[in-house]
């Protein structure tokens, strides 16, 4: 493969253009039925104006060396990104690289800068942290590697620090968990709300897609937020020491499904009734949590797809092109509840 700064000396930016290009939207209507979905690509919306735009290379995906930075493999939507990101890189790329930062953003960093000195024309990130990668994407940037940043935000200027923001509307993921809620449990009610990673772009968001719509019911009250990281063993630890405090809580609305089914678990063990005595309410659309809905412990999950390979793929192959770039391109996603959960399961990670 091309080292960065000989394939990539040709890529320069050369606008940020203020006007709608319409760019593929990839399968999956959101209304579609499971048999008509694919579970393997994402559906996109463009939701800005802005767009990076470089010279065409004429190269090929074939022709380059793709790196991914994944923050960790502990859970089923990491596990999901991951195999995803595979699939697609080494069947499109020349050369396919990944590392796993084992969550740990210091880790990142230096995989990063290990996968800049292997060499990688093109950098996919997922980031842990929204504002702990600058170290990475400077290195990136001095050695002309495009950074693609897919299912979380880091801190940085589109065009300059990376090309664009690929996934979920964690702000919108929020609002419609805590729309399900309201119609649920009514306009009063005491709730727990399990916390995401602490700095990341989707707990920050989720949280305050969430206070968007609760903030307008008085009756509703978070009594208690505190983090569980994302995973099943801290989320079930967390709910058991914050129903110490508020056993008469009314609902639970945790930022992942790992969480919520720890949450679930401690409810369980507390001699509580999910479903019943207490709603939860979750975000992702993992298997687990689609057959917590089925039997009736968890009330809704809002997807978040981590199956990005595709669309990744995809873009860089139009930034390649000299296609403009949408600086955020949104991922379109699904709810699933009672409804529909049982017709999904098959279809999910």
């Amino acid at each position: 493969m091309l080292r960065a700064s000989r394939l990539f000396s040709v890529l320069v930016i050369v606008a940020l253009v203020m006007s709608l290009v319409p760019m593929l939207a990839l399968a999956q209507d959101p209304t579609e039925t499971p048999e008509e979905r694919d579970y393997t690509q994402q559906k996109t919306k463009i939701m800005t104006s802005a767009f990076c735009q470089a010279q065409p290379t004429g190269l090929k995906l074939e022709d380059i060396t793709v790196g991914f930075s994944q923050m960790e493999n502990n859970n089923p939507w990491r596990i999901g990104e991951t195999e995803s990101m595979k699939a697609e890189g080494e069947a499109q790329a020349g050369r396919y690289i990944a590392t796993d930062a084992q969550t740990q953003t210091a880790k990142q960093v230096s995989d990063i800068e290990d996968m800049i000195a292997q060499g990688i024309d093109v950098l996919v990130v997922a980031p842990r942290e929204y504002e702990g990668l600058t170290p990475a994407l400077e290195a990136a940037k001095e050695a002309g590697v495009p950074v693609f940043l897919v299912d979380r935000e880091a801190k940085g200027t589109p065009c300059e620090d990376f090309i664009t923001f690929m996934g979920s509307n964690f702000i919108e993921e929020g609002e419609r968990a805590a729309m399900w809620l309201v119609e649920t449990m009514g306009d009063e009610g005491k709730v727990i709300e399990l916390y995401g990673t602490i700095g990341s772009s989707p707990a920050m968001d989720r949280a305050t897609g969430f206070r968007n719509i609760v903030d307008n019911y008085p009756g509703i009250e978070i009594v208690a937020s505190q983090s569980g990281d994302f995973t099943r063993a801290l989320g079930q630890q967390v709910m058991e020491q914050l129903l110490q405090a508020n056993p008469d809580v009314d609902a639970v609305y945790a930022h992942n499904d790992e969480m919520a089914l720890g949450a679930i678990q401690a409810l369980k063990d507390a001699g509580k009734t999910p479903g019943e005595d207490v709603l939860v309410v979750s975000i992702d659309g993992t298997h687990d949590a689609l057959q917590a809905i089925i039997d009736g412990d968890l009330g809704a999950t809002v997807e978040c797809n981590p199956r990005f390979g595709p669309l990744a793929m995809e873009t860089i192959q139009k930034f390649l092109d000299g296609e403009p770039i949408p600086t955020k391109i949104t991922v379109e996603d699904m709810f699933f509840d009672s409804s529909n959960a049982a017709d999904f399961i098959e279809f999910a990670y």
